[in-house]
């Protein structure tokens, strides 16, 4: 069973939109979604949550239309958004007293293991809570109603290494047993490296790509060469820089022709995106 698929969401704005936006995660594995600031990764997961209103296209989640059964999904789906920016003079208890009466699935066993786990005082208000700290109560808060599928916007942003490290061994606890699915926003790529199973890039509102990690890196390709082999290669490289040394750029697989002195590596997610944007930055 598919534990999400978009079909086709189109959503306008003035100066920006979402244009054909269509993927899916199988349960049971994680996807890092990923793109610049700004080139649609909140706009796609609001869509995805009925939190803004599409003007066309289908989301589905666990095999049901999110549009028809919105209220009923909403107990299988935990959210977490960076950070937690509402009733911030109330403490933690009395916040965690008021959301845990929306979910029928409420279990404050699971609830207080997260709060030791992330060292989390139920007693501090939340104003007193590092970005950090919010974000575990965010997740404390997503993890303690039995949620099939995890939507997580930015969840490591303000984390420290350690603190970003223990998150993502958790992420991958959850999807052990195949029943949980886990969608995971970030522009921390390093962060997708240790535990996405899928990756789905998105820039400037429309999908760029979306398959298993190693397959998607490896359907490119970064180039380095002297500046007169950049001639040979130029109208097919998606961008590129020059340097002292010659240049850097980055090509799809499928249009790299080995030429004798073009070295070739397989890049990192940190530099797709960073290739991707460069190709935007030529075309304002």
């Amino acid at each position: 069973m598919l534990a999400l698929e978009i079909r086709s969401i189109n959503k306008k704005y003035e100066g920006f939109q979402l244009k054909d936006v269509s993927f899916q995660l199988e349960k049971g594995y994680i996807m890092g979604f990923i793109g610049a600031n700004g080139a649609g990764k909140t706009t796609t997961i609001k869509s995805i949550l009925n939190m803004i209103h599409i003007d066309s296209g289908e989301v589905s989640i666990l095999g049901k239309s999110m549009s028809e059964h919105e209220l009923e999904l909403k107990q299988d789906i935990g959210c977490a958004f960076g950070g937690i920016d509402f009733y911030t003079r109330s403490k933690i208890k009395t916040l965690t007293e008021v959301i845990k009466k929306f979910y029928k699935n409420w279990d404050d066993g699971t609830y207080k293991s997260y709060l030791r786990r992330f060292k989390l005082d139920e007693n501090k208000k939340v104003a007193e809570l590092s970005t950090g700290m919010k974000v575990k109560y965010g997740l404390a808060l997503a993890l303690s109603h039995g949620a099939k599928l995890l939507v997580l916007d930015e969840p490591t942003s303000g984390l420290d290494p350690v603190a970003r490290d223990d998150l993502l061994d958790v992420f991958q606890e959850l999807v052990a047993d195949g029943e949980i699915s886990i969608l995971f926003s970030t522009h921390i790529t390093s962060d997708l490296e240790k535990c996405a199973d899928f990756i789905t890039f998105i820039a400037n509102g429309q999908i760029v790509g979306s398959a298993e990690k190693n397959e998607f890196v490896e359907s490119y390709r970064l180039l380095n060469g002297s500046e007169s082999q950049l001639e040979q290669v130029k109208e097919r490289l998606i961008s590129y820089k020059v340097n002292s040394f010659g240049f850097t750029g980055l090509i799809h697989f499928r249009d790299f022709v080995p030429t004798s002195g073009i070295k070739a590596v397989t890049p990192n997610l940190e530099e797709i995106m960073i290739y991707f944007a460069k190709k935007e930055e030529l075309h304002v």
